[in-house]
């Protein structure tokens, strides 16, 4: 209500305000500065979302503002990610392994108690390897364009894997595209169904930060290291078979790097898994973070 008698001219209460949507945190662990994105209540179910490139939890905002009245959600960006501190490599090896034991220990550092987790891209790998060590940490899963299955590996893996298994001169030319322009549209744009309908600035954005100091080579010892993610695919499957999570699965389709091949597959293995299919690219919450939402909302109050 407005304080004053002249109506065009207001002056607001704190009390009288509406919460900020999103904060932006930061805290140290592991002896990193880590960035992440808090919305929503404490109190209220937890999401845990977990990302990986081109961008970082940026590729959650919109998805963050859709849920932040159902649930206490948390974004980080991991060492050498976006906003987060960029160590040295030859102080903080940029392995999957090591990403997964800092985003661990940062669950630990916040608190949070049995938290769901959404992972896209290499969040899978990563909460994974955190589920091998606690097997009962994540409540549900919510799995969004990753893989666990050599199946599931689409075009773009399979130009990449003679990368993973030998890295020389030649084969870094094969994958270091990928931290161009023209790379990071392909996570955006290839097999978009309405590529106009996505904000270019994301894609800008994610090439500023691909392209400081330092970050190729940060990129490529990761990419390359996806290698011993395939080493535990096995091992991962394994563990969806006997443990049968509650898991959500919302799939970009005509993802050129994990397509609907790899949703099919763990659904095979998790039959009790729901799955929605979007006519989209990789990154799907592009163009249907208010769907997805939906979906997640639904599947997390049954």
């Amino acid at each position: 209500m407005c304080q004053t008698e002249n109506k065009s001219v207001c002056f607001y209460n704190s009390h009288q305000m509406k919460q900020q949507s999103i904060y932006y945190q930061q805290v140290q662990v592991d002896g990193i500065n880590l960035f992440y994105r808090e919305a929503g209540e404490k109190g209220k179910p937890v999401i845990l979302l977990l990302n990986g490139v081109p961008n970082s939890s940026s590729a959650f905002q919109e998805l963050m503002n859709d849920l932040k009245e159902d649930f206490f959600l948390i974004a980080p960006d991991f060492p050498g990610f976006g906003n987060s501190d960029v160590p040295d490599p030859g102080k903080y090896a940029y392995t999957f392994e090591n990403l997964s034991l800092t985003v661990e220990h940062l669950i630990d550092k916040l608190g949070l108690q049995q938290p769901n987790v959404y992972a896209l891209g290499y969040g899978g790998p990563i909460a994974f390897r955190i589920a091998m060590r606690r097997p009962d940490l994540f409540d549900s899963w919510i799995l969004q364009n990753s893989n666990a299955y050599e199946e599931g590996l689409g075009p773009a893996m399979q130009a990449a894997a003679p990368y993973l298994t030998n890295r020389n001169e030649e084969t870094e030319r094969l994958v270091k595209p990928l931290l161009t322009i023209d790379g990071i549209r392909l996570f955006f744009l290839d097999g978009a169904r309405n590529p106009q309908g996505i904000n270019p600035d994301n894609y800008h954005n994610a090439l500023y930060y691909l392209s400081r100091p330092g970050q190729q080579a940060i990129q490529l010892d990761l990419l390359y290291d996806y290698r011993n993610n395939l080493a535990q695919y096995p091992r991962w499957q394994q563990w969806l078979r006997t443990t049968q999570p509650h898991t959500l699965l919302v799939w970009g389709k005509n993802d050129v790097f994990f397509p609907l091949s790899a949703a099919e597959a763990i659904k095979r293995d998790v039959p009790g898994a729901e799955l929605h299919v979007y006519d989209t690219s990789h990154l799907a919450l592009e163009e249907h973070h208010a769907d997805i939402a939906e979906n997640i909302k639904t599947f997390l109050n049954k």
